[in-house]
């Protein structure tokens, strides 16, 4: 009836016949208050129309007293109402104790008790929504009665046979049945939007969302879901397969897993796409008579760990990589310095000593997690056997990458070794002073300049020290060197890019 359209006229005539009704209607709204109630009603309560509009309705009904069982009974009818506001539908008690005041002739008042059978509907308007609560009631009281008699009644076959099989008890055994199952709905309910996981419920042929917990809108980024088909709800998702799979999935009625599914969602209010990793089952749903009535979709995001997994790889194959290049360096350094000494123990000593400096290095590297290392910390490690006081470094903060830092890293041990060997650092009062800067093109000019030793001449032969620092710079590096030797000793000046060589 509420699709009509009503005029003035037929609503009037609506009004009438419920107010003539001998049976007692009352309206509620959502908030339980009293909105209409027709004559019957008024005079079973012995109450004025005024005296109720607008009030709550348990402001009026007690539950029948101040005892446990009387506050019983108002609770089962709060839950009845409530049940109708949450799900929509009829609820129906079977028996509930109202008693109500009579004046009998003579004006005296008295409280009779009286038993009621109630059912609660819900009344919608246009947009489907709840907007009040029509209870209908009839008086059960002497079924009630008879009942009780026939509990103390020593022929209890007879007269059960007469009440054909206690119909009121089992009306009561249905409403304790109904009471349980929403109990435990409700604690399913519970369970479902407290999962960790994510959890939506879509029915229909266009997957409409029914039900979704926290995990899921948290997950989207959005809560407004319910009642929507899929592709209103989340329109970023069909272009991506989605869609399809679920029709796949109502079509056949087997499940679909995905592992690790990269899915694009529009999670911020800016709307761009952010992707995300899940692992995810589109579960079907089936009716009564087996045909799939919707899908149960449940996973979780695994987005951290398949972003993990993927730096954890790219770590690995890096280390291969660093590995096989020290590996080569390691056998260069091996090779060269076998040419340059015929005797095993100074081959010992050298090649051990260049062990060191890469080592030296790679300690750097590993304490920032092989992302870098600053100059001043690499000069440090391979000049600091020679003591602080006679090696000078000046110079700002600069971050090497890996490649640059081990580079020089050799390049500085070779030259600190010949200056121990054969210039400042060979003379007690020798010093050795290094001053490094950046120009404006992010260009690394480094001089390492001796002074206090003996003069310094050209080498008549060309070592694997001299090769290995030429190369390092000239290759390794992108730059460029030169060596000045001089009466005062080795002035060593290089320039390259700061951000040269790999990672």
């Amino acid at each position: 009836m509420r699709h009509l359209e009503l005029n003035g006229e037929l609503a009037r005539d609506i009004a009438l016949a419920f107010d003539a009704s001998p049976n007692p209607y009352m309206l509620l709204t959502p908030e339980l208050r009293y909105a209409g109630m027709n004559q019957a009603y008024l005079d079973v309560l012995g109450r004025r129309r005024e005296d109720l509009i607008g009030k709550a309705i348990f402001e009026v009904y007690d539950g029948g007293g101040e005892d446990d069982a009387a506050r019983a009974n108002a609770e089962r009818l709060r839950e009845s109402l409530q049940r109708v506001i949450e799900t929509g539908e009829r609820d129906h008690l079977a028996l509930i104790h109202y008693p109500i005041e009579l004046v009998d002739a003579d004006g005296t008042r008295r409280i009779e008790d009286r038993w009621w059978s109630a059912t609660h509907a819900p009344v919608r308007n246009q947009a489907g929504e709840v907007v009040y609560i029509l209870q209908h009631t009839q008086d059960v009281t002497e079924v009630e009665r008879l009942r009780r008699r026939v509990a103390g009644a020593e022929d209890q076959a007879s007269v059960g046979e007469l009440l054909s099989g206690n119909i009121l008890a089992r009306a009561e055994h249905v409403q304790e049945d109904n009471r349980r199952l929403q109990s435990e709905r409700n604690r399913l309910l519970d369970i479902f939007l407290q999962a960790p996981g994510f959890i939506a419920v879509l029915t229909g042929p266009d997957h409409v969302f029914q039900m979704h917990n926290r995990a899921y809108a948290d997950l989207v980024g959005r809560d407004d879901l319910d009642g929507k088909p899929l592709r209103v709800a989340l329109p970023e998702i069909p272009d991506q397969g989605f869609l399809n799979l679920l029709d796949e999935v109502r079509g056949s009625g087997e499940p679909f897993q995905g592992r690790a599914v990269p899915v694009q969602l529009a999670r911020s209010r800016s709307g761009g796409l952010e992707t995300v990793y899940l692992d995810f089952i589109y579960q079907p749903l089936r009716d009564m008579d087996g045909s799939v009535a919707g899908v149960f979709v449940q996973g979780h995001d695994v987005t951290d760990a398949v972003l993990a997994d993927r730096r954890q790889r790219l770590m690995i194959d890096e280390l291969n990589h660093r590995v096989k290049n020290t590996l080569a360096t390691v056998q260069s350094i091996a090779m060269q310095t076998a040419r340059s000494h015929a005797q095993p123990e100074r081959f010992a000593e050298s090649f051990q000593a260049r062990l060191l400096a890469l080592s030296h290095t790679h300690d750097l590297l590993t304490r920032s997690h092989w992302e870098g290392a600053d100059l001043h910390e690499v000069l440090e490690h391979e000049t600091e056997a020679h003591g602080r006081t006679r090696v000078l470094l000046n110079g700002p903060h600069v971050a090497l990458k890996p490649s640059a830092a081990l580079s020089l890293g050799m390049v500085f041990h070779e030259l600190a070794t010949n200056a121990a060997k054969y210039g400042a650092l060979s003379a007690p009062d020798g010093r050795v002073t290094v001053d490094w800067s950046l120009d404006e093109d992010g260009r690394m000019r480094v001089v390492w300049r001796e002074g206090g030793g003996p003069p310094a001449s050209p080498p008549e032969r060309r070592g694997f020290g001299s090769r290995l620092i030429e190369r390092s710079v000239r290759h390794d590096l992108g730059g460029n060197i030169t060596m000045d030797y001089g009466e005062e000793g080795l002035t060593a000046v290089m320039i390259f890019p700061v951000n040269s060589g790999r990672n």
